[in-house]
């Protein structure tokens, strides 16, 4: 088993690519503490996991808020020891552009995606350092590669994740640390749902890409669970494009 033994934090762990990366790694034998604000969907994944046979634990976690971070953190060396993978998957899309986005949007948003992924690592590195080393996964979009009309504060957050990544991986190789980022096209989650329902032709970007469809939640968890793993291991500050050939259109 690939994670046998590992301690993992994966954030939106309730629904989508989060609970589909929470399960898959707890196939992998690893153990899962999952962040979330939806307590109930957050439970539910621990409940499945448990059921496998799985350690999970789940902690309401706005990853917006350092207290809620170093709860997060703080419980899960308490419970498991230590954390050897961190995945930084929560975000939130609202679209607009530059004019119609309101300013809380643009602080949810930014706040969510980028705040997130920088205090989830913040609380978590000190910890993978006295260890001696340890993988972070942040999950940005091909929204970090290309503009995409009325995206624009979601696009220049993922940019923000995948250069972050870049900067931590260079900061945090000699502690051991790798960092790498996964950038998904379409998936078919709960939050591309609400986002394509916003869109004039949802059906025609549903077909968007080589492969002529979204990708199920469980295509982009194969991937995150390969940066985790020793599988990747000679990859720190790059990232992988799982966008169905999107990207070579």
């Amino acid at each position: 088993m690939r994670l046998q033994g590992k301690v993992a934090i994966v954030t939106g762990g309730a629904s989508g690519i989060g609970r589909a990366t929470a399960e898959l790694f707890a196939v992998e034998r690893a153990m899962v503490v999952i962040a979330d604000v939806d307590e109930a969907g957050g439970q539910a994944t621990v409940a499945a996991l448990a059921d496998r046979g799985a350690g999970a634990e789940f902690v309401r976690t706005d990853v917006r808020h350092r207290a809620d971070v170093q709860r997060l953190v703080a419980r899960a060396v308490e419970r498991f020891g230590r954390v050897d993978i961190l995945v930084n998957n929560a975000g939130v899309n609202i679209l607009g552009d530059v004019v119609e986005v309101a300013d809380e949007e643009y602080d949810l948003m930014m706040d969510t995606n980028v705040r997130g992924t920088f205090l989830c690592t913040k609380f978590v590195l000190p910890h993978m350092r006295a260890a001696g080393g340890g993988v972070i996964v942040n999950v940005a979009s091909v929204a970090a590669l290309v503009g995409a009309r009325r995206n624009v504060v979601y696009d220049a957050s993922k940019g923000a994740v995948l250069n972050m990544t870049r900067a931590l991986a260079v900061d945090h190789a000699p502690d051991g640390i790798r960092v790498n980022c996964i950038c998904p096209g379409l998936v078919d989650t709960p939050m591309t749902q609400r986002w394509l329902a916003g869109q004039e032709n949802p059906d025609q970007i549903r077909r968007y890409g080589l492969l002529q469809r979204p990708a199920r939640p469980e295509e982009i968890a194969q991937a995150i669970l390969f940066l985790a793993s020793d599988m990747s291991s000679y990859m720190t500050g790059g990232y992988l494009a799982v966008d169905g050939g999107f990207l070579a259109v």
